[in-house]
């Protein structure tokens, strides 16, 4: 079952991103595995901007061009594999743009209300996860934890890993 997990990294800009990279090295060791993440930062024009781990534009893409080349090779040969390949792409492509995969942005943009220009702020969607190797990774990070679906117990250890130097 899959746990959200949103942190406020105050007085830090880029201290979602530290966090981000810091878990997908851990991702790679597999002691996580994320469905999804978010990065969240106010503009200074008071706009909230969401930067998505998962590029649903570039894979809706890349999906709409192997089955509409796959159809169009199938009914129409080599030469509609093409056309309707480069159809299938534009259209997987659109598709892509306009799904939402993952956390709801309406969610995140609701609890990243309290995030200033100075802050920053991470939503993760975790598959699975070796909780005392992660939070450990995680200490002394510095951020508040918002939200999460994590058990009572989980949700202390992570808020006292963040708040906890790395010694």
């Amino acid at each position: 079952m899959s746990a959200l997990v949103a942190i406020l990294f105050e007085g830090n800009k880029h201290g979602a991103a530290d966090a981000l990279n810091k878990l997908h090295k851990l991702e790679k060791e597999y002691l996580i595995d994320l469905e999804d993440a978010v990065i969240v930062q106010r503009r200074e024009d008071g706009k909230i901007k969401l930067k998505q781990m998962v590029n649903l534009t570039g894979s809706g893409a890349w999906e709409g061009a192997f089955w509409g080349s796959l159809i169009g090779l199938i009914f129409t040969g080599p030469l509609g594999m093409l056309i309707v390949g480069g159809m299938g792409a534009g259209f997987g492509a659109l598709a892509g743009s306009v799904s939402d995969y993952g956390i709801d942005d309406e969610f995140i943009k609701g609890l990243s209300d309290g995030v200033k220009p100075c802050c920053s702020g991470l939503f993760l969607l975790i598959r699975n996860m070796t909780e005392d190797k992660v939070f450990e990774e995680l200490k002394g990070l510095g951020g508040i934890v918002l939200k999460t679906s994590l058990s009572k117990e989980a949700e202390k250890r992570l808020t006292e890993s963040l708040q906890r130097s790395h010694l």
